[in-house]
């Protein structure tokens, strides 16, 4: 009975989807006028996320009792990230030289438009640190809640007895909000309803036009991201089968795709990699709330296949360096990606200023981001259960006896 339940969900999402799409064309006033209910939902969303990461990542801290198999698993899953992201950007630079996406396009940056500001490299390496956590808390900056989070939990596992009574707390506190999300998903077709809606009132189909191809492109690349790397990992590190895996996760990869937040998809995406996939949450209590930040594949994508078609529609030509400079930017400057809707174009910005490209360009991809930011993030997303699943196999911990439990098994637990 629970999984039918879970089904149904995710049918009513798929159907606000669809009603919300067609309601958009023939509502747009309306829909924007409701547009109210989808920032509801994304509110909803966002509360959950400072208090569930940081529990999560406490107790999933603390659970790896033994420190060296906690400095193991984040080397593994630090390392798997940067490779996959690096993989991704190549695949998109691959896919914008073939079928060259500013093919006989003469376009004009946006007037007005002004860059955004881009932080330097040495202050984002220092915001990794925050000088005051519960500061960092109130304004839910991730990165900093993480690395926090991290020392945090390690320090509790090192004082041995003392720090059991508040892991327990923390646990407590983890599963409240495990409650708590399932509770706020029961409004999630309303919500995806509205964002929906209010996207396709405010783009308009016929914003898209000019820019299939470029859309194209970066989609065809997200397609065989999850084709080649994807579906090889999963077949080859955790001996499952690929469509299956990715059934199980659809609802979380469809959730981010509406959202286009990473963050704002995380309780979801923990609830199905623990409970449709089987990967135990000692790990995607870690694992998980790191990659919703530091993992951007499909972000990657985004900037490589970018980047050159803002080359294309300026007629600057690229050489082997530039390509080298926006694979290193692409990869690093994912870990500094928010994973909230738009910080890929903040990001693209750091790109073509790395590789010498005019910054104007950004005025010409910021029409569509949206459109582009629904694959991306669905990509990140996936990625973030597809490393996890990895690094779970390669700790004994996931295989195909274990791998896509039945409804009434047992749910994993902290070892």
């Amino acid at each position: 009975m629970a999984e039918e339940r879970r089904i149904g969900l995710l049918g009513w999402i798929l159907i606000g989807f669809v009603v919300g799409a067609v309601f958009g064309l023939l509502f747009k006033d309306l829909s924007l006028s409701l547009s109210w209910i989808g920032d509801l939902f994304l509110r909803l969303l966002k509360m959950l996320i400072v208090p569930l990461v940081f529990f999560s990542l406490l107790t999933g801290v603390a659970s790896i009792s033994d420190p060296l198999k906690l400095g193991r698993v984040g080397v593994k899953i630090i390392g798997i990230y940067l490779a996959t992201t690096a993989v991704a950007v190549i695949i998109g630079l691959i896919v914008a030289v073939i079928l060259n996406p500013a093919a006989g396009m003469k376009l004009t940056p946006a007037a007005g438009f002004k860059a955004p500001t881009i932080p330097a490299l040495k202050d984002v390496m220092l915001n990794l640190v925050t000088t005051n956590p519960f500061d960092s808390l109130a304004k839910g900056d991730v990165l900093p809640i993480i690395v926090f989070a991290l020392f945090f939990g390690i320090a509790a596992v090192l004082v041995g007895d003392k720090g059991k009574a508040l892991i327990g707390v923390a646990d407590s506190a983890a599963e409240t909000m495990y409650k708590l999300t399932a509770l706020v998903m029961w409004f999630a077709p309303f919500g995806v309803f509205s964002l929906i809606a209010a996207t396709i009132a405010k783009q308009g189909p016929q914003v898209l036009l000019p820019f299939v191809n470029l859309i194209l492109a970066c989609y065809l690349a997200y397609i065989l991201h999850v084709a080649i790397v994807y579906s090889s990992i999963v077949r080859v590190m955790g001996h499952v089968s690929p469509l299956r895996f990715f059934r199980a996760i659809s609802e979380a990869s469809i959730m981010a795709f509406v959202t286009r937040s990473s963050n704002a998809t995380l309780p979801v995406t923990m609830r199905v990699a623990e409970e449709k996939v089987g990967l135990p949450r000692s790990l995607t209590s870690f694992t998980l709330p790191l990659g919703a930040t530091v993992n951007m594949d499909g972000t990657a994508i985004y900037q490589g296949v970018a980047a050159l078609f803002i080359a294309g529609i300026f007629n600057v030509s690229l050489g082997f360096g530039q390509y080298l400079m926006i694979i290193l930017l692409a990869t690093l400057g994912s870990i500094g990606t928010a994973g909230v809707p738009g910080a890929g174009l903040i990001m693209l910005a750091m790109v073509l200023q790395g590789v010498g490209l005019p910054l104007e360009g950004l005025g010409l991809i910021a029409g569509i981001d949206v459109v582009l930011d629904m694959g991306r993030t669905c990509l990140n997303v996936t990625g973030d259960v597809v490393c996890t699943a990895a690094v779970a196999y390669s700790e004994g911990e996931f295989s195909p006896a274990t791998a896509f439990p039945s409804p009434d098994a047992p749910q994993p637990r902290p070892a």
